[in-house]
């Protein structure tokens, strides 16, 4: 199964559009999304069934027995996290433990357990044709990276013969992206035009290459900065990397979008560029 992971190194680039584009423009079998922390892919793939629930379990959290507890301050005294509070009793905040275990190795009545903590709900979408991974983070959860490789996990056991799977990655280069880019065969980055954006697909750049893995770049609303869009594409040709090519904006393509479709569902001039991006990144991926 060759992955293919699109990524933006920021939010707003048109990431997700251009992810469910291409699901639709490959009939994939097999696709995820690892923006655990706000996903929304499943918006507009047109799935009806409920997806099967499971809970995914993160870093343990600490409980105070109140019978056991001898009230010696040891547990607060040591939480360098500040999440052991004392109001009558002792309690664990659950949103500032980060479960580190030290208070329950500093009590000396063992009334301290570290026990499972549900961190988010792992979703999968399934029928007789493909599968839909997906997760949500629990708030103040921080386990966003294990619980990407999870998605990736449980969309690669749900199917065993699909030949490509394309996986919708999270913004930024923090853990969730590293998670996303581990074991996929090639990134294509979707930058933006302006000074961050052309900031941020620098550092997604970097963190790809750490990884070796092959990568691509194509500009989402091109012509809303010529010259920065210029400058990516001499960026790309600087530095070796395959341009996919470029996407206009197009107003039409958010009442597309809002509509529930994808922009090859409906015709538009942002569709039609995606479907020659899409034709370019496959003759890649599978070269």
């Amino acid at each position: 199964m060759k992955q293919l992971l699109i990524l933006s190194g920021k939010g707003g680039t048109g990431k997700t559009t251009i992810s469910s584009a291409f699901i639709k423009l490959a009939e994939a079998k097999a696709y995820a999304d690892c923006d655990v922390d706000a996903p929304n892919l499943h918006l507009i793939m047109g799935w009806q069934k409920e997806p099967e629930k499971s809970d995914y379990y993160g870093l343990p959290k600490a409980i105070i027995d109140p019978e056991l507890c001898i009230e010696c301050d040891a547990c607060r005294d040591h939480c360098r996290f500040d999440a052991i509070e004392f109001n009558n009793t002792y309690r664990v905040d659950e949103y500032a433990c980060e479960g580190c275990s030290v208070c329950e190795f500093v009590c000396p009545a063992g009334a301290i357990k570290m026990v499972p903590a549900v961190a988010g709900d792992l979703m999968l979408y399934k029928d007789e044709e493909k599968v839909f991974s997906t997760a949500q983070l629990k708030m103040g959860s921080g386990t966003s990276g294990m619980l990407v490789s999870e998605v990736k996990k449980q969309m690669k056991e749900a199917i065993k013969e699909a030949d490509l799977a394309i996986i919708d990655g999270s913004p930024g280069i923090g853990c969730p992206v590293i998670a996303s880019i581990t074991g996929v065969d090639m990134v294509l980055i979707v930058a933006e035009p302006s000074v961050s954006g052309i900031s941020d697909m620098e550092r997604i750049i970097d963190t790809a290459a750490k990884f070796g893995t092959k990568t691509a770049i194509c500009i989402n609303k091109y012509d809303t900065n010529l010259s920065k869009s210029e400058i990516i594409e001499a960026y790309c040709e600087d530095h070796d990397l395959p341009f996919m090519g470029r996407i206009p904006f197009d107003s039409e393509a958010v009442r597309v979008i809002n509509d529930g479709f994808t922009i090859v569902d409906r015709y538009c001039e942002s569709g039609e560029a995606v479907k020659k991006i899409y034709c370019k990144t496959m003759e890649l991926l599978f070269a």
